[in-house]
C-alpha cells in the first residue's frame, strides 16, 4: 500500500510528465483499464465456480456396461530356463 507521501510524490510526477492538459485523460484511461481488469477477473471467477458447481452436481464415475464375454485366459507360466548351448566355433583363418 501506498502512503499518502509516496501518492504525493507520484501525482507531482505524473503532472510533470503528461502537464496538466494530458493528465486528466490519463487518469481516466487508467480508470478504464482498472475496471476492465476487475470485471474479467470478477467473470473468470464466477465461470470457474459455475464450472465447480456443476462438477459437484455430475455424476462423479460412470461404470462400463458389463460384458457378455468371459474374461481373457491368463498367460501360460514361463518356461523353465535351461542354460545357453555352447555354439561351435567357427573361426576363418
Amino acid at each position: 500500500m501506498l502512503s499518502p507521501a509516496d501518492m504525493l510524490i507520484i501525482g507531482a510526477a505524473a503532472l510533470l510528465f503528461f502537464g496538466p492538459d494530458q493528465l486528466p485523460k490519463v487518469a481516466k484511461r487508467a480508470g478504464q483499464v482498472m475496471r476492465d481488469v476487475q470485471n474479467t477477473s470478477q467473470s473468470f471467477i464466477r465461470e470457474m465456480e459455475r464450472a465447480a458447481d456443476e462438477a459437484e452436481r455430475a455424476p462423479a464415475h460412470t461404470t462400463p456396461p458389463e460384458s457378455s464375454a468371459p474374461p481373457p485366459a491368463p498367460p501360460p507360466p514361463p518356461a523353465a530356463e535351461t542354460p545357453p548351448k555352447p555354439e561351435a566355433a567357427n573361426y576363418e583363418i
